[in-house]
């Protein structure tokens, strides 16, 4: 049920992508993600399409790699879908009691499942193609600005980078979980979707009990290696831009200009 998902986790290669500096790509995240939402015509929308094909094919990653992005979220994708299908009012195609479904419903679901998907896959390129470690440089390093505003830069960073780095984990101990509960009877996978959702309810439990297991663990090895935060903290490597960043860069702010402009056609 939880195989495939790869939500959260590194993947090593030395695509284009892979060398990158981590700011460069959640700038990048951030610029087709702005091209995948403000899109309001198929010409804006093909700009963001084209967009979002080109960082996969550059990230080098298998395809059931970047599909196990979306097994994670397809509840969401599909509910989603489903909701814009069957309530959005136009020409009727089909009926079934209340729910109608119509064309501009097809439409607007699949304007809207689309959307969806370019924007999952692109966000987990950043965490699928940069270390932990880079990844928590880039991110103290696009927040620190705002220190003077009283904001813990190297905190938010850490915290974000450690839930991300946990997902994997989390999926793992649930995939454990499943597979003891299926030992003693317990059944996921057949009746109705009330049945298979009350059939979840007692991994939640021994879920949570080991993610606060493995926090205070955490927590309890980073105390003992006297961890202090952000203060007077230096990297062994420190990030810098190379002229494939600045290309890229450029490249990017091009390809967002030309979906603000197109969104105002």
């Amino acid at each position: 049920m939880l195989s495939g998902i790869t939500m959260g986790q590194y993947i090593p290669g030395n695509s284009l992508l892979h060398r990158l500096d981590p700011r460069t790509k959640m700038f990048g995240v951030l610029a087709a993600a702005a091209c995948i939402l403000t899109a309001s015509n198929w010409q804006g929308f093909a700009l963001a399409a084209l967009l979002t094909v080109t960082a996969l094919m550059l990230s080098e990653l298998p395809f059931r790699i970047l599909l196990g992005s979306l097994k994670s979220l397809w509840i969401l994708l599909a509910f989603t879908f489903l909701i814009q299908v069957f309530f959005t009012p136009g020409t009727v195609m089909a009926g079934l009691g209340p729910l109608k479904l119509t064309q501009e419903g097809i439409a607007a679901g699949s304007d809207l499942f689309l959307r969806l998907a370019m924007l999952i896959l692109t966000a987990f390129l950043p965490t699928l193609t940069t270390p932990p470690i880079k990844l928590t440089a880039g991110l103290e390093s696009m927040i620190s600005p705002f220190k003077r505003l009283g904001v813990p830069a190297h905190e938010l960073a850490l915290m974000m980078t450690l839930a991300l780095r946990f997902i994997p984990t989390l999926m793992q101990e649930a995939g454990v979980v499943v597979n003891a509960q299926r030992s003693r009877g317990a059944g996921f996978a057949s009746g109705s979707p009330a049945k298979w959702a009350r059939s979840l309810l007692p991994l939640f439990v021994p879920l949570f009990t080991g993610a606060l297991r493995r926090a205070d663990d955490m927590a309890v090895a980073m105390e003992a290696r006297c961890y202090r935060g952000g203060a007077a903290r230096t990297r062994m490597r420190e990030l810098k831009f190379n002229r494939t960043d600045f290309l890229v860069l450029v490249v990017t702010l091009v390809v967002l200009g030309a979906a603000v402009a197109l969104k105002n056609m």
